[in-house]
């Protein structure tokens, strides 16, 4: 970003703090492809620690991860279930029909979050060969489409329950999880419990400047290495980017308050608009927000632009902005008058 501009339209624009780019030039470093770099190895053994999970490995992106794991727990011409606003739906350019063979039967949810009495609904009878054999359910905590909301525990463990009295694997999209942690005063063992493979997102509110994690047991790990290899995402002398990921976790959890507190006070700001009609609830650090019917997307666009604020558009007229590591108070600041002067 320059001095000028307020970027908002992710938490993925975040560059290094000064503190984690000095922390990562000092990373010990070896051939991570041969399993040799003593600083991945690190960061994958202090995830799979906090979450209580068997094993962990690193990847250079959610999206790989996430196939990954479908990957894993799926057969061709196999079935996942998922929320009609999932991401590994949505935004992973079809990569579970491309790289599993799957297709997903979608539900049809609440701010990308279901009930675990809508999946026993959608699950095949396994003895009904004409249909897709139902194998993998998938959530997403937090829900991007959904604006960062939170899944309730209670109700990821009745969904567990149904998994597992169905033979169905479990996986959590966590990109965001530590907002949800952070937002539910919720401890990661608590995942760690319920899910068969998590994949956690270092580059976005951690503010790492790229990488992301699966955890699972040691055999599902082990063969997710040949998987990732497989998809490209073998890496040499990563431990550079590994040692960002060990810095966020260390110093950038407790933080995302901040992200949540602010993004709350530019919804009230947003509700006080009378260009603005709705907000969607705010518990963590995404803002969904849609014009009056009689207002012009393009036109409030231009004035934000013309402030150096830059949000973005997510169709079906939604507007999104998100708060993260490089917004600050003063920019907060900038922004509420912006929106107080439309």
């Amino acid at each position: 970003m320059t001095n000028k501009e307020i970027n908002l339209i992710s938490d993925t624009i975040t560059r290094p703090t000064p503190e984690m780019l000095n922390f990562m030039m000092k990373a010990k470093v070896g051939d991570d492809v041969f399993n040799s770099d003593p600083t991945v190895l690190e960061l994958q053994t202090k995830i799979a620690k906090l979450f209580g999970m068997e094993a962990a490995l690193f990847f250079p992106s959610g999206t790989m991860a996430n196939q990954t794991a479908i990957k894993l727990h799926t057969q061709p011409a196999e079935q996942l279930i998922c929320d009609k606003w999932s991401h590994v739906y949505n935004y992973e350019s079809g990569g579970a029909s491309f790289h599993s063979g799957v297709s997903c039967k979608l539900i049809d949810g609440h701010r990308g979050m279901f009930k675990a009495e809508q999946l026993s609904e959608v699950i095949h009878d396994p003895k009904q060969y004409y249909l897709p054999l139902s194998s993998l359910v998938v959530v997403e905590n937090t829900t991007n489409k959904g604006g960062g909301a939170c899944w309730d525990y209670h109700e990821l463990e009745k969904i567990q329950q149904v998994c597992r009295a169905n033979g169905l694997s479990y996986h959590l999209d966590g990109a965001r999880l530590f907002n949800a942690l952070v937002a539910k005063n919720e401890k990661p063992e608590q995942y760690g419990k319920l899910f068969d493979s998590i994949s956690i997102c270092l580059s976005k509110g951690l503010g790492a400047p790229i990488g992301s994690l699966l955890l699972s047991s040691e055999k599902n790990i082990y063969n997710a290495i040949r998987v990732r290899k497989l998809f490209g995402g073998g890496m040499r002398q990563v431990g550079y980017l590994a040692a960002a990921g060990i810095y966020a976790l260390d110093h950038h959890v407790e933080r995302l308050q901040e992200d949540h507190d602010r993004a709350k006070l530019l919804g009230k700001a947003l509700l006080a608009s009378d260009w603005v009609e709705k907000v969607e609830p705010i518990e963590t650090n995404i803002i969904i927000f849609k014009l009056h019917k009689n207002r012009d997307e393009q036109s409030f666009m231009k004035v934000m632009e013309k402030e150096h604020i830059k949000l973005i558009s997510m169709g079906e007229g939604k507007l999104r902005i998100v708060t993260h590591l490089d917004f600050t108070d003063q920019m907060l600041s900038k922004v509420i008058e912006v929106i107080e002067k439309i």
